[in-house]
């Protein structure tokens, strides 16, 4: 019973050393199924149907069932002994004899098993609550990744306009020899690059698509709203102690558990009542009848005195486990919080000031290039230098999102 369940996110595939041949041709497959038939969701739609689909929940679903449906074992008489003698048992002649018994549990053995059963019933909500939970972050997760993707083919647009444009320019220049053929070979390397990127951003966006269905578990295919705000909204202080809560809770049920556990043991110690009902024939003549009683006496009760004494001391490890996770939950909120302040200050730097210089630089490099109040050299240094404040821009939003999630979801482990 000292088992967390953890979802693991799985880790983004690595295609970097992939043949850009194959890149292309798995790209323009996955790419093609992506678009044919997607269904563009809100993250709580995408959250509810994680947790209507998921397999792992509809599993604890059964648990839940099964642990209910053994509330009925809680009444537990012993099998009803027959018994047929026959012989010369009371004279010469060839007597029967049939004889029924029945023993019942008294005492609180029947209360004693029931109360278990119902906090084994309790533990298994708090184990699918657990399971729930996680499936909540990978959705999230994948979800906020798949929206890291698109941003990225928005700034590789951008890019592909930026240097399409310093193409034309080049072209213009060589054309009135105002500059050399260097510019437009640098250009159009440039474009065939940006283009080439876009085919791997479209292999990209297809993986996270799929690790987003993955975690839905739907044949569907799935994808974010692309009207969603980049910035994730991370939840206030005070809304924000669910991790905290889901554990304290299923460590509090293990308790209770193991408490149930210790009485239904003690009350195991108490006499069982047996009742019976004999008839017979004597001298092969008549039928005698008559009833018995008696009781089960455990003389020898020292196994379920140590079985209760065993469920003491895991009383005592669950509140053990539960301080130890509390403290290590503690600490990684502190360290997931001074995370997600870095990640803050930087973010607000690119939103209040780095694109408004990103901006500035391209629209004047632009200008003078094309005016010749700028050297290709220079405008290149500008333009890369713009460029890089962008793409550092997105990567700040990614983590950004992925610091506020995990501060939101932080992980409950238990080692």
């Amino acid at each position: 019973m000292n088992s967390i369940y953890k979802i693991n996110v799985p880790a983004f595939v690595n295609f970097e050393n992939l043949p850009l041949r194959t890149l292309r041709l798995i790209a323009f497959l996955l790419v093609t199924t992506l678009t044919s038939a997607q269904e563009r969701i809100s993250l709580e739609k995408a959250i509810e149907l994680a947790k209507s689909n998921n397999i792992d929940l509809k599993i604890a679903d059964k648990e839940i069932e099964k642990q209910t449906v053994l509330k009925k074992t809680a009444f537990q008489p012993e099998p009803l002994q027959v018994q047929y003698q026959g012989g010369q048992f009371n004279s010469a002649d060839f007597d029967h004899n049939v004889s029924v018994q029945q023993f019942f549990p008294i005492g609180n053995i029947t209360k004693a098993n029931r109360q278990l059963q119902e906090e084994l019933v309790k533990l298994a909500e708090k184990r699918k609550a657990l399971s729930s939970y996680e499936i909540e972050k990978a959705v999230t997760l994948a979800y906020y990744q798949y929206l890291y993707g698109v941003s990225i083919q928005k700034l590789n647009l951008e890019l592909n306009d930026i240097y399409t444009k310093f193409l034309k320019n080049a072209e213009l220049r060589f054309k009135t020899g105002e500059s050399g053929n260097i510019e437009v070979i640098s250009a159009k390397a440039k474009v065939k690059e940006i283009e080439t990127q876009k085919g791997q951003l479209e292999y990209d966006l297809a993986i996270y698509q799929k690790q987003l269905q993955f975690f839905i578990q739907t044949d569907e295919n799935i994808v974010p709203d692309e009207n969603t705000l980049l910035q994730y909204s991370i939840l206030k202080e005070e809304e924000n102690s669910k991790a905290e809560g889901l554990l304290t809770d299923y460590y509090q049920q293990q308790i209770s558990v193991y408490q149930k556990e210790a009485n239904t043991y003690k009350a195991m110690r108490t006499p069982k009542l047996g009742l019976g009902y004999f008839a017979q024939t004597i001298n092969t003549e008549s039928l005698f009848q008559g009833f018995t009683a008696g009781l089960q006496i455990p003389l020898f009760g020292g196994v379920n005195t140590a079985k209760a004494q065993a469920s003491a001391i895991s009383i005592s490890q669950s509140q053990l486990a539960l301080d130890k996770n509390k403290l290590t939950l503690n600490l990684q909120k502190q360290e997931l919080q001074n995370n997600f302040q870095k990640q803050q200050k930087a973010l607000d730097y690119y939103q209040k000031e780095g694109l408004q210089y990103a901006d500035q630089i391209i629209n004047t490099a632009q200008k003078s290039y094309a005016n010749g109040d700028m050297s290709y050299w220079s405008y290149i240094s500008f333009l890369n230098q713009a460029i890089d404040i962008k793409k550092q821009y997105a990567e700040a939003t990614h983590n950004f999102n992925q610091s506020a999630i995990e501060l939101q979801f932080p992980n409950l482990k238990n080692n």
